[in-house]
């Protein structure tokens, strides 16, 4: 006999309603979340374009392709780009100097075809291609305010052409309807007329492109915010007009170039610290609500920092790769495509080699993940003094810790260094081998992980720098200094009342590059011409911050144009 209870029938067939029912609600429920979920086909799109490079000072010149610097582009080129692990490329142009006069506004035909040859060559390596109307926003296009119709026309027949001659090239290539655009002097103002005639430009763009036939129905088009700024106010104003279009094939851009403090070394912002890094995650996460999330994808047609139009150097080296990690890895999080601004100042176009490889290691380690780092990449120790341990913490971003070289010896555990957790020591014993040796570096340790780039720390000895007394004028002073192995971080600069002197007076600390400029190769700091066309007759003390946290305070005086130095 079966002890089991029985079932009855109703309550059966009850049961199979009530779960037909649920499968019923749910099952539409589970799919439009799926759909919701599942990436556009432009979403899709824009992150195979991850990474990017931009082939710039070239076609954007206001000369020819050469006058800005850089050598003529080859075929060559293009392939060692995507040799490189860059999967698309913004070739930005200007096109003012390349067009006849109204009504017709006629491109050069012969530029036309270089253009194309450019993208072709870029096409058959498999790169997404973006090219766009460049300086012309700065050199004609800002001016539609008072020449309102001449500026839609000539935009207008600009577009029209490009439109025509591209046509039938595929999806790969995308137009940008401008760059960085703006009405002003002053790139923060936001004036209603700017949003319209921004937008009037836009209208003409994707009514051209959409209505000229062959692959352009459907080609990507990529759309700026008023100067590519990621501001709240432009946002918006940006998302109304690309859902304006009902269009699926449109992209949002944006450019960033960091924490304007951090990007240009002033204000004391010497450290990618948290400001910095707040500023990146604000900036794109309000990016993503607005766009990506909303299922309009965003590309970061330019990103790097600022301070590289007066070289490489005005970041330290350590904080700018910091940054170069953080920014992609982040970008990459909210799905967008970040291309990397390049004039010339990165990648070695007649060497084909990158000027910095330690920045390249870091970029290119972030394609597939982040790079581990020290909380500095060099250790100074102060000459003749008694050498301690040194503890170095560690950041790890997910990665393990694996070992520490040397001249291509691992160093030994325990005896030269300890770890525990994310805090390396390097041991007394081992430090001291330089503790009375010639100023400057000594060792580059490599701090190895088990995935990433590794960090390198320099072993630097190091004594307090000498500065001497000097003249000059308001038009340049030069400072001699014996650095003594040590480097210059910023500079402040007060007047005897306490209040801040020289540009940018908000801050005491000035601008690395405009205002003070350190040469380790002439041991001198010059004080340029920027700084002292703010600074009033008087007395000014100059306080001179140093990596190994020395800080000397130091004395000028200007009158008139003639200035004079009191060494503290």
């Amino acid at each position: 006999m079966n002890n089991k209870k029985s079932f009855p029938l109703w309550a059966m067939l009850m049961s199979l309603v009530l779960i037909a029912g649920v499968l019923f609600v749910v099952g539409p429920l589970i799919s439009a979340e799926k759909q919701k979920e599942k990436k556009s086909k432009m979403q899709t799109y824009v992150e195979k374009m991850q990474p990017g490079w931009n082939l710039g000072n070239t076609f954007d010149a206001t000369g020819d392709e050469t006058s800005w610097g850089n050598p003529r582009t080859t075929k060559e080129l293009i392939a060692k780009i995507a040799e490189q692990g860059y999967n698309s490329i913004r070739i930005p142009i200007t096109w003012q100097h390349r067009m006849g006069d109204a009504p017709d506004y006629t491109v050069d035909p012969d530029f036309m075809r270089r253009i194309e040859e450019v993208v072709d060559w870029s096409l058959d390596e498999g790169l997404y291609v973006m090219i766009n109307i460049h300086h012309d926003s700065s050199e004609w296009v800002r001016y539609m305010d008072t020449n309102h119709d001449e500026v839609l026309e000539r935009y207008s027949a600009l577009w029209t052409q490009i439109a025509d001659h591209f046509k039938d090239h595929p999806g790969k290539l995308m137009f940008e309807s401008i760059n960085e655009p703006r009405f002003s002097e002053d790139w923060n103002k936001d004036e209603p007329e700017y949003f319209t005639m921004l937008g009037e430009l836009n209208d003409s763009f994707h009514d051209i492109v959409r209505t000229s036939g062959g692959e352009n129905e459907k080609r990507p088009l990529v759309i700026p915010s008023i100067t590519t700024s990621a501001s709240e106010v432009r946002l918006e104003e940006l998302y109304k007009t690309i859902t304006s279009y009902n269009d699926p094939n449109l992209i949002a851009t944006i450019h960033y170039y960091g924490f304007y403090p951090f990007s240009v070394n002033m204000a004391g912002a010497t450290r990618f610290d948290e400001a910095a890094k707040k500023d990146i995650m604000d900036t794109f996460d309000r990016t993503y609500e607005r766009f990506t999330k909303e299922g309009i994808p965003v590309i970061v047609g330019e990103f790097g920092l600022l301070g590289f139009d007066k070289f490489l150097g005005t970041i330290q080296q350590g904080e700018k790769l910091k940054y170069f990690d953080f920014v992609n890895d982040y970008a990459t999080q909210k799905g967008f495509t970040t291309m990397l601004w390049d004039n010339g100042q990165h990648f070695n176009r007649r060497e084909f080699q990158w000027f910095d490889e330690d920045l390249y290691a870091v970029i290119q380690a972030g394609f597939k993940g982040r790079s581990s780092h020290a909380m500095s990449d060099f250790v100074y120790l102060k000459k003749g003094e008694n050498v301690q341990d040194v503890s170095i913490p560690l950041e790890l971003n997910g990665n393990e810790f694996r070992n520490v070289i040397m001249n291509g010896k691992t160093l030994i555990k325990g005896q030269d260094y300890t770890i525990h957790e994310n805090m390396l020591t390097l041991k007394a014993y081992f430090l001291g081998q330089w503790s009375d040796t010639a100023y400057g570096k000594q060792a580059e340790l490599r701090i190895v992980f088990n995935s990433g780039a590794d960090w390198k720390l320099n072993i630097i000895t190091c004594d307090v720098p000498e500065l001497s007394e000097a003249s000059g004028s308001s038009d340049e002073l030069i400072i001699p200094v014996q650095f003594n192995g040590d480097e210059l971080a910023t500079m402040e600069s007060l007047y005897e009342n306490g209040q801040n002197a020289g540009p940018a007076d908000w801050t005491s600390f000035k601008e690395f590059g405009h205002s003070f400029i350190p040469s380790y190769e002439t041991n001198e700091i010059k004080l340029t011409k920027a700084f002292f066309d703010e600074i009033k007759d008087g007395k000014v003390t100059l306080k001179f911050h140093f990596w190994s946290g020395e800080m000397i305070e130091y004395i000028i005086e200007k009158e008139g144009t003639s200035v004079t130095t009191i060494k503290s």
